[in-house]
């Protein structure tokens, strides 16, 4: 898998590389604003054993201009959503805190120069950017220039537009992600295209490769592990019954622990060799067959399918494998019925 060599550090957590895939609970604008219901999911997201939770940070005035835009997963314009799901600085700052009682990174997508200062101020450890700012060329510049890691989502772009933002993030020396993205809410299977995966990986060979994920399950999630993803998103929330454009699409407390815990046993059993292993000697003792006598032979007498056979266990010193290579020699010996053959019983 090229690039699955690749790490960098989130604070104290390793990225890529050899390390177990980084799940990151995507709260987004679930809590619509309330900054009760962001320390619920933080709380959640804790519960479940996830160690990453993400908001995002906006800054209208410096983000859009006023607009009557809906997106398609919602039913008012893009201006009256973020106007009612902003957090304040302080509240950032204070579930930032929360977060990381919990022992978990606390990261946010700035959708803006004002919203990345201030981040910034916060003390973020990295940076995520959401798709709509992969070709932001000079919000991605911006960001780049801070000096911290970046996890870039890449829904609605090709390569070519990708190799421009990871370009500026090579200049500013950062370690840096990509998460192969579908931008459609939510996404069918067959959109999701996780041949994406080795394409980026084999575009960009010193990124660090996941999966931003808008399927309603995390069936795609697990599979972009086997593929050598090194980062899962998907949005989160602590109660499926709450309101909110991304609420459809969100896993629960319970979808979010089946993530983490699956992921970390696909990313165990991956890789790997089709060798013999060692510890599968016990059953090989009693599932392999050995050669062995199904009637009595006598001394000289030739080795034919009506007197030798294979039958477990394979504890014999001559293997069902080499069973054919004995017909037509002779016994040196007598030689019982139910006798497992050893190479001295041969002439």
């Amino acid at each position: 898998m090229s690039g699955a060599g690749n790490s960098f550090l989130i604070g104290n957590r390793r990225i890529g590389g050899d390390a177990p895939p980084l799940v990151i609970a995507e709260i987004g604008i679930n809590h619509e604003g309330s900054e009760e219901k962001a320390a619920q999911m933080i709380d959640a997201a804790a519960a479940s054993g996830c160690e990453c939770v993400k908001f995002q940070t906006h800054v209208i005035d410096d983000e859009m201009i006023p607009n009557d835009v809906v997106p398609a997963n919602a039913s008012e314009s893009i201006w009256d959503i973020m106007e009612r799901c902003v957090l304040s600085a302080e509240a950032e700052a204070r579930l930032k805190a929360r977060a990381e009682a919990h022992g978990m990174i606390f990261l946010s997508t700035p959708f803006s120069r004002a919203a990345a200062e201030q981040l910034d101020r916060l003390g973020v450890d990295a940076y995520k950017i959401g798709s709509g700012e992969c070709n932001n060329y000079p919000l991605v510049a911006h960001i780049a220039r801070k000096g911290k890691p970046v996890i870039l989502s890449t829904g609605m772009n090709d390569i070519a537009s990708i190799a421009r933002s990871v370009a500026l993030l090579r200049d500013a020396g950062v370690p840096y992600a990509l998460l192969h993205c579908t931008s459609i809410y939510p996404t069918p299977y067959e959109a999701v295209r996780l041949g994406a995966i080795a394409e980026l990986q084999a575009a960009f060979p010193d990124a660090v490769v996941g999966l931003s994920d808008h399927t309603l399950t995390n069936y795609t999630c697990l599979g972009a592990v086997a593929l050598g993803a090194g980062i899962l998103e998907r949005h989160f929330t602590a109660d499926k019954s709450w309101p909110g454009p991304d609420i459809a699409v969100s896993m629960d407390p319970k979808d979010l622990r089946d993530l983490v815990e699956g992921s970390r046993a696909i990313h165990l059993a991956r890789g790997g060799r089709k060798d013999i292993l060692p510890a599968e000697q016990p059953t090989i003792d009693f599932a392999y067959a050995s050669v062995v006598s199904i009637a009595p032979i006598k001394a000289g007498e030739e080795l034919t399918m009506a007197n030798i056979w294979v039958k477990r266990p394979g504890t014999g010193p001559i293997l069902a494998g080499q069973f054919d290579a004995l017909l037509g020699r002779r016994a040196a010996t007598d030689i019982a019925k139910d006798c497992q053959l050893s190479p001295e019983m041969l002439a």
